[in-house]
């Protein structure tokens, strides 16, 4: 039924709010939350304790036990991995294209960066985060060392795209879902717990210029700004 509305319609309404589950802290879930918000769709946002993961219900929503994830009611869809739920969000909701390109090769390279932030940046910041924050052994100098110059490839991988491209964003000549898909694991080198030290923000514009004026697209956009400003809140209890 839904696929036939959507011939009908060149896409479905969403009359009522999609549930997104999330933490406060980790991104994937804020990512998904962007991408809720660039294209105005109603929803709901449920914040999870870590104990509540590994059990039911959430299992049987995520078996791997982990956010995000969502219930979408008006298509009785579960989802969970970031990446999946935007592609579905997209293709199900955004009928303008306002966040992607549907063909040529702009349609498969934005796939190429979705994919490279999910196997690149993701990791590569979560361990960053994981070592800086977490683990029980401290000043473990050759790990940070480690994911810190990942970090930094993964930074200059996109600086080097755009200067040979030519462009203010990775694909064709508009912001899409890749693109914005990095910014919210941005927050984590720009702002507390700033994963790398409070002086990376400045190495960052001063080393990768072009990569540090994309960023700054992305973050003043209205979606990006309401979304951390949700996070802000999220994380001090208010």
């Amino acid at each position: 039924m839904a696929n036939l509305l959507q011939k009908i319609t060149g896409g479905l309404k969403a009359e009522k709010p999609i549930k997104l589950y999330g933490h406060g802290g980790g991104p994937n879930p804020w990512k998904v939350e962007v991408i809720l918000r660039e294209l105005g769709l109603p929803f709901d946002r449920q914040i999870m304790d870590f104990a509540d993961l590994k059990k039911e219900p959430f299992e049987s929503i995520n078996p791997n036990g982990r956010v995000p994830a969502i219930e979408d009611p008006n298509t009785g869809m579960k989802l969970w991995e970031s990446g999946a739920i935007i592609e579905y969000l997209l293709e199900t909701y955004d009928s303008s294209n306002s966040l992607s390109y549907t063909s040529g090769a702009e349609k498969w390279e934005q796939k190429c960066w979705l994919h490279f932030q999910m196997s690149g940046q993701g990791p590569y910041f979560g361990q960053r985060a994981w070592f800086t924050l977490y683990h029980s052994e401290k000043n473990l100098t050759s790990c940070l060392d480690r994911y810190g110059n990942e970090i930094r490839r993964v930074i200059s991988v996109i600086d080097a795209h755009l200067k040979s491209t030519g462009r203010e964003y990775l694909v064709g000549d508009k912001c899409t879902y890749a693109d914005l898909s990095f910014a919210t694991w941005h927050w984590l080198l720009t702002s507390p717990p700033n994963i790398m030290g409070e002086g990376f923000a400045k190495e960052w514009e001063e080393n990768y210029p072009l990569a540090w004026k994309w960023n700054e697209r992305m973050q003043a956009r209205a979606a990006v700004k309401e979304a951390r400003d949700e996070r802000t809140k999220v994380i001090s209890g208010k």
